[in-house]
């Protein structure tokens, strides 16, 4: 992972997202400058920046969100978590504690670690703590969510799918009721119907449909089904690589540009991922006027997905940059 530390930034927590010096940026902070600037505290050991980064979100789940995870994946392989809550058990240092135990047991599992039930257990309590101390938000739900994958939960789909696959439902409703249009736990939920998590490509595509469908045209929910094609995306079939030039992707895609991106200035972070997602698609489906525009609103952010599905990450990301007119890395 590059570093954290931003190049250039406006001032106040932001940096600007139109500009390109020539290289990408990786780092998951993304303009995030108040963000970037905790992970460097965090990297060295110390909180009390942290504490601040996540107590301002308190009022912003989807800025929460993303600073705890964030964050989690600075502080997964130190002791920062544990020392916090015990020092000073308040929500925020309880939420850190619930996203590193989970990133830990996520990673056990999918490394068939002997530890990965005993670090699951461990984690399902510090998302029950991390929930009791703020009723109000769906971040400790969210990420327990994150490993319905682990233990199958199998509840019954509600009407409207036609695949009616059943999964984490009631989780999942728990959490809509918390916060109806949560970014991430939409996400969360529809990995578990994931074909390398045990699902098919029908229930995905069955229930980023039903999801996107509920949200408001503005929203970045919409992008669901952009998701699940890129995830059942398999190089041997025939001619896949023009399912997006299908009018039902094509139309997708113009409408998420048309509605969603529009909102994008005002957010508090440049939203890198689903920036992404909505580029390669326009890419894909041979709209390069509309992904050039994706792309500028992205800046010199980046992110491995969805590139890496079709190959080395940088590469496939310079290569649809180009083919809209962008400047590229240069070479080294």
């Amino acid at each position: 992972m590059r570093n954290c530390e931003a190049p250039y930034g406006d001032g106040q927590g932001k940096m600007a997202a139109g500009l390109f010096e020539g290289q990408y940026v990786w780092h998951p902070a993304a303009d995030d400058r108040r963000l970037a600037s905790v992970c460097v505290d965090v990297r060295a050991g110390r909180y009390l920046s942290a504490h601040e980064a996540l107590a301002e979100t308190r009022g912003d789940f989807g800025l929460r969100a993303h600073r705890s995870l964030v964050l989690a994946s600075e502080a997964a392989d130190s002791d920062l978590a544990e020392r916090w809550l015990a020092e000073e058990p308040a929500p925020e240092a309880a939420l850190m504690w619930a996203r590193v135990a989970v990133l830990r047991a996520l990673r056990a599992a999918d490394a068939k670690d002997d530890r990965a039930e005993a670090l699951e257990r461990i984690a399902l309590t510090a998302c029950d703590r991390a929930a009791r101390l703020a009723p109000s938000d769906p971040t400790p739900w969210v990420a327990k969510l994150a490993m319905a994958r682990l233990h199958d939960l199998r509840d019954p789909a509600p009407q409207g799918l036609l695949t009616q696959p059943p999964g984490p439902w009631q989780l999942f409703s728990h959490i809509l009721r918390l916060d109806p249009f949560n970014r991430e736990g939409h996400h969360r939920f529809l990995a578990f119907f994931f074909t390398r998590y045990g699902g098919s490509v029908n229930a995905a595509w069955d229930v980023a449909a039903f999801l996107s469908q509920r949200a408001p045209a503005s929203s970045p929910l919409r992008l669901l089904p952009l998701v699940a094609l890129v995830e059942s995306y398999n190089p041997s079939q025939l001619l896949v690589d023009r399912t997006w030039e299908q009018p039902q992707w094509r139309s997708t895609a113009l409408a998420i540009y048309q509605n969603w991106l529009p909102e994008v200035p005002g957010y508090r972070f440049t939203p890198v991922l689903d920036l992404a997602y909505l580029a390669h698609a326009l890419f894909m489906a041979q709209r390069e006027f509309e992904a050039r525009a994706v792309f500028m609103a992205m800046g010199p952010y980046a992110c491995r997905m969805p590139w890496t599905v079709f190959g080395e990450p940088e590469e496939q990301l310079s290569r649809a940059r180009r083919s809209c007119g962008l400047p590229v890395p240069r070479a080294a």
